[in-house]
Formats: structure tokens, C-alpha cells, sequence
């Protein structure tokens, strides 16, 4: 099938689209930031309120049930009622739930304010993506949708030295974790008065609408015709078309890739301290910070690659590196500390990289009346293998071992690496109306080639 590249002439109105980046990527910053700050504190929890293990657990992986919970319920909501109503909502339960962790009282309250806030997080990423998708213009998308994963791992960074910084000054633990509503006011003041998604208001047929949004934000009818815009479905979509025969193989590839991107991850940055204390690491803070400052510059450098590189390329090559770093890891046992910190730097740098691959790819290859929903459900997907890894780890380090859990690690990594081969599409520099047809996904080309345009 030829496909047609979006000219890269067309002007949008740059203001705009730097203010929609910035709401958007701060609304994903805030779950970096909320999970990097309970990977600090949670031992300090576990102390004061005297948590058994199984608890622990919970608490460490309440955040990722609740996403698996939020995602996919509101992604349907979002393709139903629209992005902009659910994009305020979402941000200023953050607020609420951020400054409710200063009041609980014990261990259950805590578990039930995070399951809670891991809905509000859930809810970012099926509205913050599909937002950003379709007020992005094709040039340039996949970096600004980078960006969102690069905020991610600036806020868990953020988190984490703040964390350690208040904790040295004797500060509570949940005065650190309801810091997360500072950012999230901040977040809320950038959403007020953004428009509607001129794309959900083309799938619900409401035509002059998203031609005003366009003329006064994106750039005109040079825009609209250059985006095609006009080529949009005008009927609105059922969550159980996800699973149809036309759409399955790429709802399958969403869960699959971005389920083995972040439970290796989250396994061992949620519990970063217990790994090098494991791994024989003394400085088990210098470690952590490091290690997330690493991830933080590899989500940087994915997004600085992605539109020279191409997505297809990009996600396969960094699976099968940061498989290779983890069976070094695992499968070496007697490994001298240097080789186990240049190879968790290199798990750090390619994960990330590929990581902003999960803001990317969802976004474009669903159609616009089922966007959120499907953005949802894969991120609901991911989360179950995150919170397995989450809750999973300790048991496995005290069972198998830590060498034997991080083998498991590399494990995922190969399975995402074999399902990105077989399924992974070249989506750089096409409309969002092009991504989301189903020839335009098939993957025929070699790795990493992108598109041939054609007129």
C-alpha cells in the first residue's frame, strides 16, 4: 500500500502546541513523580506502621492495580464524552488524592488513597496521549509524544532525590508523598481553556467545530487537508472492537510490547535499594539516583531519535540490549560491581529509550473513536505486568535469588523483543488518519525501514 507523508510546510501555531506539551507531559510527570517518591518511603512506612511483607507488597503495587483499573474504564469514557472535560478532572483529582495521603491514619487508608490515585494515573495515560496525538501535527509527533516518557522519568528522578533529601531532614513520610500535589496545581493551571481534539470531534460527525479549532490553533485548512483530517471515521466506536478481527493483532502488540517494557523496570527501580543491597552495592542511594538519572538521559536521547531512527527500529534493537544487560547481571554471578553497574546503566539507558515508545505507539495505531480506549486498555495490560514484577521481586529474591529474578527480567525482554519483530508497524511521518488504517500497520517493511512516500 503507498502511503502519503504529511508536507512538512504546514504551520501550526508553536505557542499552542509548547503549552498542550507541557499539560500533557506534566500529567505524566506526575506518575513518575508519585511512584519514585513510594519507592523511597515505603521502608520508612513499613517501620512506622509495622507492615508484614504481604502489605508491603500491596502498598508498593496499589498504584499499578489502580492504573489497571483507571486506564481502560476511562479511556471508554474519553472516547465517549470527549478528551477536553476528562483532561481537567483527571488533574485535579490528583490534587485532592495527593493532599489526602497527609491524613491517613494507617495502612489500609494509604492502600485505598493509592489505589485511587493510581486510577487518576491510569485515566493520564488514556487522555494525555490521545490528546497529544491528535493536536500534534505528523512532523515531529513521535517527539512530542516522547516527551511525555521524558517527564516521566524527570518526575521519578525528581521524586527520588527529593525524597532522600527530605528524609536526611527528618521530613514525614507523608509530607514527601503529598508534595505530588505541588506539580499537579501547576498542571492544572496549563489545562484551563484548552480545546477539544479537533479528531474526536471529526468521529462524532461535528464537522465545523473541529474546522474552528484548527483555524484558530493548528494552522487552517492547510492543516486540515495536509492531516486528513477529513478522511476521520464519523461514527463513534465500541470498546469491543478492539478485539476484532481487523484491530486484535495491534491490540495485542500495545499490551504485549509495553507489558515487557515496564515490569522489568518496575521491578527493580520500585525496589532499587533491595536489589543493590542484594547485588553488594554499599552506596545503595548513589545507586538508585544514578541509575534513574541514567533512564531519565536515555528517554531524553528517545526522544531526540526517534523521528532520524523510526519507531520499528528503535524498539526492537533496545529489547534485545537491555535483554543482553540482564542475563550479564543474572547469569553472572561472580560479576566484579563494575560490570553489574555499567550493565544496569545500560538496562537504564536502552529501557527508557524504547520507553517513550509506550506514549508513541498506542496513539497512533488505533482510530480516533476507539484512541483512548485502546491507549487504556494497553496501558491496563502493562500494569499487570508491573504490578506482578512489583509484588513479586521480594518473594523471588528471597526464594530464588536475585541472579534467578533478574534472568526472569531478560526473559520479558526477549518475548518484547519477538512480538515487536513480528508486529511492530513504521508509523514516522504519517497522519494519524494513515496509522490507524489497518494496511498502513502492517509491518512488510525490514526493520526499521520506514514508509516510501509516494504522490
Amino acid at each position: 500500500m503507498s502511503v502519503l507523508r504529511v508536507p512538512e510546510t504546514v504551520k501550526s501555531n508553536k505557542g499552542f502546541l509548547r503549552r498542550v506539551t507541557a499539560a500533557t507531559a506534566l500529567g505524566e510527570g506526575l506518575d513518575g513523580y508519585d511512584l519514585g517518591a513510594i519507592s523511597v518511603v515505603l521502608p520508612l512506612i513499613a517501620h512506622e506502621l509495622g507492615l508484614s511483607a504481604l502489605t508491603i507488597g500491596l502498598i508498593g503495587a496499589s498504584t499499578l492495580i489502580g492504573i489497571f483499573i483507571g486506564s481502560p474504564i476511562v479511556g471508554y469514557l474519553t472516547d465517549r464524552f470527549g478528551r477536553k472535560r476528562l483532561f481537567t478532572l483527571d488533574v485535579i483529582a490528583f490534587v485532592v488524592l495527593g493532599l489526602a495521603q497527609l491524613v491517613v491514619a494507617n495502612a489500609w487508608e494509604l492502600l485505598a488513597v493509592r489505589l485511587l490515585l493510581g486510577v487518576a494515573i491510569g485515566a493520564e495515560y488514556a487522555i494525555g496521549a490521545a490528546m497529544m496525538a491528535e493536536l500534534s501535527p505528523s512532523k515531529g509527533r513521535g517527539s512530542r509524544l516522547s516527551y511525555l516518557q521524558v517527564c516521566w522519568y524527570a518526575g521519578f528522578l525528581l521524586a527520588v532525590v527529593l525524597a532522600y533529601v527530605l528524609t536526611s531532614a527528618g521530613v514525614p513520610w507523608r509530607w514527601i508523598l503529598a508534595t505530588s500535589a505541588v506539580p499537579a496545581v501547576l498542571t492544572l493551571v496549563l489545562r484551563y481553556g484548552l480545546p477539544e481534539s479537533p479528531r474526536w470531534l471529526m468521529s462524532r460527525d461535528r464537522v465545523e467545530e473541529a474546522r474552528r479549532i484548527v483555524n484558530q490553533y493548528l494552522g487552517g485548512e492547510a492543516y486540515f487537508t495536509a492531516e486528513d483530517l477529513a478522511g476521520e471515521s464519523v461514527r463513534p466506536g465500541h470498546f469491543r472492537e478492539l478485539f476484532s478481527a481487523e484491530l486484535r493483532t495491534r491490540t495485542s502488540f500495545a499490551c504485549i510490547f509495553w507489558a515487557c517494557l515496564v515490569a522489568p523496570y518496575f521491578a527493580i527501580f520500585t525496589f532499587a535499594p533491595l536489589v543493590f543491597a542484594s547485588l553488594h552495592i554499599s552506596d545503595q542511594r548513589a545507586g538508585t539516583i544514578a541509575a534513574n538519572g541514567v533512564a531519565a538521559l536515555g528517554a531524553l536521547a528517545g526522544m531526540l531519535l526517534i523521528e532520524r531512527v523510526g519507531r520499528r527500529r528503535l524498539l526492537i534493537s533496545s529489547f534485545w540490549i537491555t535483554a543482553i544487560a540482564l542475563f550479564v547481571i543474572g547469569g553472572w554471578s561472580g560479576a566484579p560491581s563494575l560490570v553489574v553497574v555499567v550493565c544496569f546503566a545500560v538496562f537504564s539507558l536502552f529501557n527508557a529509550a524504547s520507553g517513550d515508545l509506550t506514549g508513541v505507539y498506542p496513539s497512533e495505531i488505533f482510530p480516533s473513536e476507539l484512541r483512548a480506549s485502546g491507549v487504556g486498555l494497553a496501558a491496563a495490560a502493562s500494569r499487570i505486568g508491573a504490578a506482578a514484577g512489583t509484588f513479586l521481586l521480594p518473594v523471588g529474591i528471597s526464594h530464588i535469588g536475585v541472579g534467578p529474578s533478574v534472568l526472569i527480567g531478560g526473559a520479558v525482554c526477549v518475548v518484547g523483543a519477538l512480538v515487536s519483530h513480528l508486529w511492530a508497524p513504521e508509523t514516522t511521518g504519517l497522519s494519524l488518519t494513515r496509522t490507524s488504517q489497518f494496511e498502513a500497520v502492517k509491518p512488510t517493511a525490514p526493520v526499521g525501514a520506514a514508509p516510501q512516500a509516494s504522490t
